[in-house]
C-alpha cells in the first residue's frame, strides 16, 4: 500500500481549508516507527498553524497534514528500532515541524513513542500526550512543584487545565482553579481544593499568597494574575509571554511555556500515573476524521472540556 487517506492543507485559512483526500503514505526513516493511527485529538496548536499563525516559526511546506497526538498501533519499523515490534499498542506526540497525525499512518521517531496506557483505550490514550508533556513542563520542569505548595490554574476544565490539575494533586499541591459555572463540579472531581466562577468572582479578591500561577488564558487573565504570587512565586503561561519588568516589580518570576521535546520516558512515566489511577483524560467529543473541519470549528469556540478526539480506524 503506498497511498493513505489523511487530512491534509494546501493553504493557511480557515477550516475550511482542511481537505480529507488520498495522500502518501510515509516510509519510516532510520530510528522510526510507522504508526496505524486509532485516534488523534485537536489541539489549538493544530487550529494556530492552520491559520498561519506559527508560519514565522516552523518552515511548512504544503500540503501539510496536521495532528500532533496520535494512539494506535506499530505498523512498521525503520532500520535502527529494536525497542518495539509491529502490533505494539503506542501513543506519542508527533514532531510538529513534521506532517502530522491527521491521517491513517504516521512516522514518528522511536525516541518519543511509548507504551500506551494500558487502562485506556486509543480515544483516552490519544488525549493524553500534548496537553500532558505541556502541563508536565509547566508544573514539574520549570515551577517544580512540590507538596504543600498552592499553585492557581486559569482554565482549569480545559485540556492541558484538567490534566495539570492532577499532575499538581499528584504532586501534593494545593490546588485552585478557574472555570464557568458549568464546569465547577467537574473541577471539585478532579480534586481541585477551591473553585473560582470567573463569570461572578474576580480571583484576585479571593487568592492569596499563591507559589504558581499557570495561565492558559492570558490577556487581562494574566496581568491580574501577578497580585496572587507571593514573594518568589512564578507566573507560567502557555500563551502569551509574561512580563519580565512586571514581574521584577512583583518580586516574581515568569517563564513562558511551550510543550517540551516529546519524550519517551516522559510518556511512560504519565501512562503509569494513569495507569495507577493517578490521571484521567477528559474527552467531550469524539468526531470521525472526515468530520475535522467541524472539530476545528468546535476547538475554535474554545471553552471546550477537556479534548475533541477524532477517531481514525476501528
Amino acid at each position: 500500500m503506498t497511498s493513505m487517506k489523511a487530512v491534509r492543507i494546501h493553504a493557511y485559512g480557515g477550516a475550511d481549508v482542511l481537505h480529507y483526500e488520498e495522500a502518501p503514505r510515509p516510509i519510516p526513516g532510520d530510528g522510526e516507527v510507522l504508526i496505524r493511527v486509532h485516534a488523534t485529538t485537536v489541539n489549538p496548536f493544530d487550529c494556530g498553524v492552520r491559520a498561519g499563525y506559527l508560519a514565522a516559526w516552523y518552515n511548512y511546506s504544503f500540503p501539510l497534514i496536521l495532528g500532533l497526538d496520535v494512539s494506535g498501533a506499530v505498523e512498521e519499523l525503520g532500520a535502527g528500532v529494536t525497542n518495539f515490534a509491529p502490533g505494539d499498542t503506542v501513543y506519542a506526540r508527533t514532531d510538529p515541524s513534521r506532517n502530522g497525525a491527521y491521517a491513517e499512518y504516521v512516522a514518528v521517531r522511536a525516541a518519543e513513542v511509548a507504551a500506551k496506557p494500558r487502562s485506556l483505550d486509543d480515544i483516552q490514550a490519544a488525549a493524553i500526550p500534548q496537553v500532558a508533556l505541556t502541563a508536565w513542563e509547566a508544573l514539574i520542569k520549570a515551577a517544580n512543584l512540590a507538596q504543600g505548595q498552592t499553585v492557581l490554574i486559569h482554565g482549569a476544565a480545559g485540556g492541558v487545565g484538567h490534566v495539570a490539575v492532577q499532575l499538581a494533586k499528584w504532586r501534593g499541591a494545593k490546588v485552585i482553579g478557574t472555570a464557568s459555572g458549568r464546569n465547577l463540579d467537574f473541577l471539585r472531581g478532579l480534586g481541585v481544593d477551591e473553585a473560582i466562577d470567573y463569570t461572578t468572582t474576580q480571583f484576585e479578591n479571593v487568592v492569596r499568597d499563591a507559589d504558581v500561577v499557570l495561565d492558559t488564558v492570558g490577556g487581562e487573565t494574566q496581568q491580574r494574575s501577578w497580585s496572587v504570587l507571593k514573594p518568589g512565586g512564578i507566573l507560567l503561561s502557555l500563551v502569551q509571554a509574561p512580563s519580565e519588568e512586571t514581574a521584577v516589580a512583583h518580586g516574581v518570576r515568569q517563564q513562558f511555556v511551550m510543550a517540551g521535546q516529546a519524550d519517551a520516558d516522559v510518556l511512560t512515566k504519565i501512562a503509569a500515573l494513569v495507569d495507577a489511577g493517578k490521571l484521567k483524560p477528559t474527552v467531550s467529543t469524539v468526531l470521525p476524521l472526515t468530520e475535522i473541519q467541524r472539530a476545528h470549528e468546535l476547538s475554535q469556540g474554545r471553552h471546550i472540556r477537556g479534548k475533541i478526539a477524532l477517531q481514525v480506524a476501528a
